[in-house]
């Protein structure tokens, strides 16, 4: 049988961006496959919420902010370790811009994340100092919406941390696998599904929604 979605159960879908995707300037493997297969889950849910990378030009997680370093190497900042990344998701810029391939009017909300110079955030629901908060929890409650079913780029991270941080923030999360996927940098996949189990996110694939 296949999953019940429920009228108050959400997607989210997370940094479904230019720059992520294929000839993007953080290409995510296989990025442009999961586009028609979110497209169709997103037709089960009556509330759908997207994510979306915007940082300032000189973004603290740039490696062109750090003299000498390089794309995916590590450095410690005040909030903790950081991956350097190439510049990527420049408010403004066409990179920054979701896919025109996801088709999905109904979307209600539009969450932006890593606007703070001095701080990234991976998760739809914290910035990276655990402190910070975008207000999607708020909404959601506010709400009174259901489980959250989460998908898009990229698994290990954004995703990831989105599913872990919801699950924190006391609702019951999903991640649709086959809807996701990753970087995998220095055994960051691995790392990501050993947190998501720790924190209680499901797993599942698409066809145990779409039946």
């Amino acid at each position: 049988m296949p999953i019940a979605i429920n009228p108050d159960d959400v997607l989210v879908v997370v940094d479904m961006q230019y720059d992520f995707l294929p000839e993007g300037s953080l290409a995510v493997a296989g990025g442009d496959e999961i586009v028609p297969l979110i497209n169709q889950l997103a037709k089960r849910f009556r509330n759908v919420v997207l994510t979306q990378d915007w940082h300032p030009a000189d973004h603290i997680s740039f490696a062109s902010q750090h003299e000498g370093k390089a794309p995916f190497e590590m450095v410690e900042l005040p909030y903790g370790p950081q991956v350097l990344w190439p510049d990527h998701c420049v408010q403004g810029t066409r990179g920054a811009e979701i896919t025109a391939d996801l088709n999905i009017p109904h979307a209600q909300l539009i969450i932006r994340k890593g606007y703070n110079r001095q701080i990234d955030s991976y998760s739809g629901f914290e910035e990276a100092d655990r402190e910070t908060t975008t207000g999607l929890a708020g909404y959601l409650n506010e709400r009174d919406l259901g489980r959250l079913f989460v998908v898009g780029l990229a698994l290990d991270f954004c995703v990831a941390w989105t599913a872990v941080d919801g699950a924190a923030a006391g609702f019951d999360v999903t991640v649709i696998e086959d809807a996701a996927r990753a970087i995998d940098s220095n055994g960051s996949l691995e790392r990501a599904l050993a947190d998501l189990d720790t924190a209680g996110v499901g797993r599942v694939m698409s066809r145990e929604i779409l039946g």
